[in-house]
């Protein structure tokens, strides 16, 4: 049990720390993706969607 009290603080921030950060690749790939949009609206071209490099992984989502 002694090793469960010194590792959980390690666990959990690692967890926090990797939440944090893959909310904030999410938010920066959907704020590179609207803008792009957004660039393709202004020059009046069609706006190009990048394939979601996960989706491979995910047939059917």
């Amino acid at each position: 049990m002694a090793y469960v009290e010194v590792l959980l603080p390690t666990i959990v921030a690692a967890l926090v720390f990797w939440f944090v950060m893959r909310a904030l690749f999410r938010v920066d790939r959907n704020e590179r993706l609207a803008e792009s949009a957004a660039d393709a609206h202004r020059e009046g071209t069609a706006p190009t969607e990048e394939p979601d490099p996960g989706s491979a992984d995910r047939p059917g989502e």
